[in-house]
């Protein structure tokens, strides 16, 4: 496991690290708004390494990341060339990507702008990048802004005031949030989401969470057309409790992105539990395998 900091331009340095073999593929991991690279939890990064030299990294203002928003701001397309500099400072030319809430909305924008530089993508939980409304097995179409909207609880949640609660009382607060994000399906295990959040805070060295990224610009952002003719193989997740961008939204989502295939993630929400790390793993290596062999023959033994 190798760590490194990767400067994009002067204002900004992202912590990123790097463990599996390097003589295989690459797999670029991309969390969520106001997530650190340490919120892919260590077994499924473990899993994945088992077949790809996987990197993941802190966005801008997250982790041991530059705190730069307040003085240098951002669009949240620049969050996307941040993981095209990821890969050029790791040298890779070609990368398998999978993108997580807003970092699969990044993914979305990789796809669309940087395809040369994927070998594939795999988006879960994030709304599409595109106008084309839903279409539906008996021919009628649902527009965009009629597709559901976020569970109001965790909209009540993102709604409170942001306050120093002190250590104990952010992660209390970080283990709220996890339990809302998590879904009503598969049962929660609040020791689980409080450990990962000490392995977060800890690595970040404080407990303080800016959450600028809701304030960068997220204008340019549609991509309705690039994603309609992509040629990058594309896996999109379905997770049945999904809390923030439900059901029928990646349905939705492997719609507008040419080829893409569904595969739903029994009892998934917006979290990332230890029971979903065997069959996530399993459809994300799935997807990898069956590109490797094509790309690389002889990779996927």
């Amino acid at each position: 496991m190798n760590q490194r900091f990767v400067q994009v331009d002067p204002a900004v340095r992202l912590w990123s690290e790097e463990r599996g073999d390097p003589r295989n593929s690459t797999l670029l991991l991309i969390m969520g708004a106001g997530a650190s690279g340490l919120g892919w939890p260590e077994e499924l990064v473990d899993a994945l390494a088992a077949r790809h030299r996987v990197i993941r990294y802190d966005h801008r203002d997250t982790g041991r990341s530059s705190l730069s928003f307040d003085t240098h701001p951002y669009r949240v397309v620049d969050l996307a060339s941040d993981a095209i500099a990821v890969l050029d400072a790791y040298e890779v030319e070609r990368a398998h990507v999978v993108g997580l809430s807003l970092g699969g909305m990044l993914t979305q924008l990789l796809i669309a702008d940087h395809p040369e530089r994927l070998l594939s993508a795999t988006v879960m939980g994030a709304g599409a990048l595109s106008s084309t409304p839903l279409s539906h097995p008996d021919g009628s179409r649902t527009p965009v802004d009629r597709l559901p909207s976020i569970d109001a609880r965790v909209l009540e949640l993102w709604s409170r005031p942001h306050e120093d609660r002190g250590l104990e009382g952010e992660l209390d607060h970080r283990v709220e949030h996890w339990r809302l994000l998590n879904g009503d399906q598969i049962p929660f295990d609040p020791e689980e989401f409080r450990a990962l959040e000490r392995r977060v805070i800890e690595h970040a060295g404080r407990y303080e969470a800016p959450m600028v990224h809701g304030r960068a610009d997220h204008s340019g952002m549609d991509r309705t057309d690039e994603l309609a003719r992509t040629e990058v193989p594309t896996l999109v997740t379905s997770a049945p409790a999904e809390p923030v961008f439900p059901p029928p939204h990646p349905d939705h989502l492997a719609q507008v992105i040419a080829g893409a295939r569904l595969v739903e993630i029994p009892g998934m929400g917006h979290a990332l539990p230890r029971a979903v790390h065997a069959p996530l793993a399993a459809a994300v290596l799935a997807h990898t395998r069956a590109v490797d062999a094509r790309v690389r023959p002889g990779a996927a033994s």
